[in-house]
């Protein structure tokens, strides 16, 4: 519990809301603590409580976690958190005598304030699955938090409406040829009846498209400019880009930039479902909602251009932030069915994952996705376009991405230099402060 109130008192990081290569031996070192006695995963005693972190895949959990207790008996409870509530509700959740099994940190980050509630998972099952160490957090030889789940995310485009405005998918391969199409559909949008972007909302449901998701860009070619993979204190030597790439959302959308602050993530995703808009950032997460209305051959997701690196060969933003931890003051029967319902989720139930969640999962399990979107970063790869990594677990808190979003709101609603500079100071400055608060 004091543990508990630490967390509450230094609340650095909500999760905001990927392939690999041979898998590494598992460390020789001797096993942690929790590890050495591992209970027997076969054992069909406990329950599993899983916080979960994504509310588009709620009702294919509530789904799958029925499958579950329908085939071994076992009880399984999914709570799915609102979107941007995940930290503060899993806070909540920690403090009461039935807390989750299973839970999700996001990096590194998200790994230091949940870590000594972390059981050890090297000697598990799921864990020999794995396909890349890399994509496993691991201390002194203890594997605490395994990822389940690489996506991709850049700027989802309707064809059919780019081809009504003249142009195809083929077109766009840079900042300039983005920002030309967009404007000229702008220019042209009362003829045509559609905008160039669905809105760029800044409400809660959708602000981490942009405070996270995008804010990536600008950090990734620092990062790789600077050959480094963290830092604690950020250049932002890309933010000009940033601001052209947000000027451009802004400007060319269906709505004025002022009313960004009420708009969300469904007044988003509604008005790219109508056909109100070209294009509409955002992730592989959501070929399941668009492909309820278009079929594969209306859509193509494109890189997410800002004006910066090699163009010509950028692909897509491909990653993760999703690692499932459990927790190790559960009781050892709660634990043990914990262990097992993570891995029969990756063997038994990949195929659910891959259909009906869109998941494309770094185990030798995994079954192929039918997700469009997963299917066209691994085609940008294979010819030879270099993903963007997601450097965004590196972000030292949610206080910092929500005064960059801030920033990133008043700037629309008043694009001055001078807000600007707040959006720079929010990001440069805030991030050395923040970082500084983790020590």
């Amino acid at each position: 519990m004091k543990k508990l109130i630490a967390l509450l008192l230094a609340l650095v990081m909500v999760l905001s809301l990927c392939a690999c290569g041979a898998k590494e031996e598992a460390p020789a070192a001797a096993p942690a603590e929790d590890a050495a006695e591992a209970p027997a995963e076969e054992v069909a005693a406990g329950s599993v409580y899983y916080l979960n972190f994504k509310p588009e895949q709620d009702e294919a959990w509530q789904k799958l976690a029925e499958e579950y207790t329908a085939a071994t008996g076992v009880p399984v409870t999914v709570l799915t958190a609102a979107s941007g509530t995940y930290e503060e509700t899993l806070m909540a959740e920690m403090g009461k005598q039935e807390a989750p099994t299973m839970f999700q940190v996001n990096g590194p980050v998200g790994l230091a304030n949940w870590i000594d509630y972390c059981y050890d998972m090297s000697g598990s099952e799921l864990y020999s699955h794995l396909t890349s160490d890399a994509v496993a957090h691991t201390e002194d030889g203890a594997v605490y938090g395994i990822a389940y789940v690489i996506e991709s995310y850049g700027i989802i485009a309707n064809k059919a409406l780019l081809a009504e405005a003249g142009y195809a998918a083929e077109d766009i391969n840079s900042f300039e040829t983005l920002k030309a199409v967009a404007e000229d559909i702008t220019a042209r949008s009362a003829e045509l009846g559609f905008a160039a972007f669905s809105s760029a909302g800044m409400d809660s449901s959708s602000d981490w498209r942009f405070k996270t998701h995008l804010a990536n860009l600008p950090i990734y070619f620092e990062y790789q400019a600077d050959g480094i993979g963290t830092t604690t204190e950020i250049k932002g030597d890309y933010l000009d880009n940033y601001r052209q790439i947000w000027d451009l959302y802004i400007n060319n959308s269906t709505c004025a930039p002022a009313e960004l602050s009420a708009k969300t993530g469904d007044d988003s995703r509604n008005e790219f479902l109508n056909g109100e808009a070209v294009f509409f950032q955002n992730g592989s997460w959501e070929y399941g909602s668009l492909s309820a209305v278009y079929s594969d051959d209306d859509l193509v997701m494109l890189p997410i251009y800002i004006g910066a690196g090699d163009e010509a060969n950028q692909g897509l933003c491909t990653g993760t932030e999703n690692y499932w931890c459990v927790n190790k003051d559960a009781s050892e029967e709660d634990i043990a069915a914990t262990l097992a319902f993570m891995n029969w989720c990756v063997t038994e139930g990949a195929e659910a994952m891959a259909n009906d969640m869109g998941f494309v999962i770094p185990f030798d399990t995994a079954v192929e996705s039918p997700n469009l979107f997963v299917k066209q970063d691994v085609a940008y790869t294979a010819e030879g376009k270099t993903p963007v990594s997601w450097n965004f677990p590196t972000m030292p808190s949610e206080e910092w991405k929500n005064v960059v979003g801030s920033a990133l709101t008043a700037y629309a609603a008043d694009q001055t230099d001078a807000n600007w500079d707040a959006v720079v100071t929010a990001f440069v400055d805030g991030w050395a402060s923040e970082y500084a608060l983790l020590g």
